[in-house]
């Protein structure tokens, strides 16, 4: 098959930006633990926290991708 001729693939961005969010915050709970415990000295918290706030802004401008009209294929 020609490339030209390939439709591109439709997934749902909202579901992979949600999994990701979903172990960014589960990152997030387990270094908390182990920061209360005295045993880090935090560091990461704030990088799974920013990880939280990227998927959150990806799953936004996904929604927005889909409420945009389609242009018509070539």
């Amino acid at each position: 098959m020609r490339p030209s001729t390939l439709a591109p693939v439709e997934i749902d961005l909202r579901l992979v930006f949600g999994i990701g969010m979903a172990m960014w915050a589960v990152a997030l709970v387990v270094l908390l633990v182990v920061h209360a415990a005295g045993t880090t000295t935090g560091r990461g918290i704030p990088v799974c926290a920013t990880g939280i706030a990227l998927g959150a802004l990806g799953v936004l401008w996904e929604q927005r991708r889909r409420r945009r009209p389609r242009r018509p294929e070539h």
